[in-house]
């Protein structure tokens, strides 16, 4: 795997690809990598010829009172994961490469409607941050196809309505979760949970997996498996951001007609913000 930090050398070791005929994929991160980013590049790895991944945390996306500067940053680790799971070229750009003139003049990509609620609410101009660096990362690479997981459930959406609205030929594959064995979803964050918080995160998960039980048993009554589940989460120990129930495809609040649903979640355990989700489709059994 070769490393490169500027957007030239990118641009030619990715022109490099092209001219022998590869196919071109790209995962996107900010480092401090786990088994759920090497899942992602297992994939790439799979449907592609040429696997790109990025790592760059990138400030446009934290808020002021976000863990921006205390966000773990583990390149040699991370090199070593990208290089198991099948990545050919690592880009690790600094924040003087991505915003050469600065953030404050910044052109920003904004992303109305699916980008609104839930993350959006909770963190003000989060999606903008997101939508910017992705728009430039997919104008740096041009990949054929990119791979996100679909932890960030909302994130994800707001990446394919941004690709189809803005006409880039670009494949989004979205890739299940990877959770840990008693359910919780990894995540970078994980790791700034005590033995107390992190034997008590699984909570998330199996209220999740209970609300969707009694939707597909014909509840209809959101509000009120809402509540339920809050209880919950109190009683573990979370306080609650957000829990929903939206229509998976478009993200607006569930109706009782829909059929392809989605339950997500946001909680604080102590000062970390732990995110899940569960999508599933009434007119399937699984």
């Amino acid at each position: 795997m070769n490393t490169v930090k500027s957007v030239r050398e990118l641009r030619a070791a990715v022109a490099q690809a092209r001219a022998e005929g590869k196919q071109i994929a790209f995962v996107p991160t900010m480092g401090n990598l786990h088994a759920g980013h090497a899942a992602l590049v297992e994939k790439a790895a799979q449907r592609a010829d040429f696997v790109v991944a990025s790592i760059f945390v990138n400030p446009l996306q934290f808020g002021p009172s976000e863990d921006l500067d205390k966000y773990p940053r583990t390149l040699l680790a991370d090199q070593e994961k990208l290089v198991e799971a099948g990545c050919h070229l690592l880009f690790t750009p600094d924040v003087e490469e991505m915003y050469p003139h600065g953030m404050e003049g910044q052109t920003r990509v904004s992303v109305p409607g699916v980008s609104e609620g839930l993350c959006g609410a909770s963190r003000p101009g989060h999606f903008e941050g997101v939508a910017t660096v992705v728009s430039k990362l997919f104008n740096m690479v041009q990949p054929d196809l990119a791979i996100f997981g679909q932890k960030d459930f909302q994130q994800l959406a707001v990446i394919r309505t941004l690709v189809r609205d803005l006409n880039m030929p670009i494949q989004i594959i979205g890739e299940p979760t990877v959770r840990a064995e008693d359910g919780l979803a990894l995540s970078s964050r994980n790791g700034y949970l005590n033995a107390e918080q992190r034997e008590a995160a699984p909570v998330l998960y199996r209220s999740l997996q209970d609300m969707a039980t009694a939707i597909r048993a014909g509840e209809r009554n959101y509000s009120k498996l809402v509540a339920t589940a809050q209880q919950q989460h109190d009683a573990a120990g979370f306080r609650p951001d957000y829990l929903e129930v939206r229509e998976s495809n478009n993200l607006r609040p569930a109706t009782a007609d829909d059929q392809q649903l989605v339950i997500l979640v946001a909680a604080y355990i102590g000062n970390t913000r732990l995110i899940d989700n569960l999508a599933f489709d009434l007119n399937t059994s699984a």
